[in-house]
């Protein structure tokens, strides 16, 4: 089975008018989405944000279970929390996950709104390939990554559709689910 990466991007990202913005990082998002690849077995998530002081902020998140309190209280979570690293942007991720797995990752692109894209079972079938390329999951966060971001992919995901027209899960949520489709037994 290949390699598989999480990249968080916290920029460039839209808001709710398609204007690109910057998202602010949250602690949920870290915690959360560090456990659910742990569970599925990622090699390393990727919390992509241009801001100093906001990489100092996951930074402080992350070591209070590495170093803090939280050492002694819930070794479960620092273990997931080991794999997490934090990077000024996409191409730092793209470069670390490189040169964790030794070739360079399949890029692939994550929205709600996406018509069409790869099927979650093609994708599979790509990863549990004896030959597959390492490959990074980009989750966006705010309302979605811009369109650079996109242009820069070489897989487009087909979006989680439930059986209604509503369609805005959080980021922890879609990652999760996203995880459990590529990787759950």
């Amino acid at each position: 089975m290949s390699d598989l990466f999480v990249a968080l991007i916290h920029h460039p990202v839209v808001d709710r008018n398609a204007k690109i913005v910057t998202s602010a990082i949250t602690s949920l998002d870290i915690h959360d989405i560090a456990r659910a690849a742990r569970t599925y077995d990622v090699r390393g998530v990727f919390i992509v944000h241009p801001i100093p002081e906001q990489r100092k902020f996951a930074a402080s998140v992350i070591d209070h279970w590495r170093f803090d309190f939280g050492r002694s209280h819930d070794s479960r979570r620092r273990e997931a929390l080991e794999r997490v690293q934090i990077v000024a942007q996409l191409d730092d991720a793209i470069a670390a996950a490189t040169r964790i797995s030794g070739a360079r990752p399949l890029v692939v692109h994550t929205s709600a709104r996406t018509e069409g894209g790869a099927s979650y079972a093609d994708l599979r079938t790509r990863i549990e390939a004896p030959d597959a390329p390492p490959m990074i999951i980009l989750l966006g966060t705010g309302f979605g990554m811009s369109p650079e971001v996109a242009e820069r992919a070489d897989v487009v995901l087909a979006p989680i559709v439930g059986p209604g027209d509503y369609n805005h899960l959080s980021v922890r949520s879609a990652a999760g689910i996203i995880l459990d489709r590529l990787r759950g037994k």
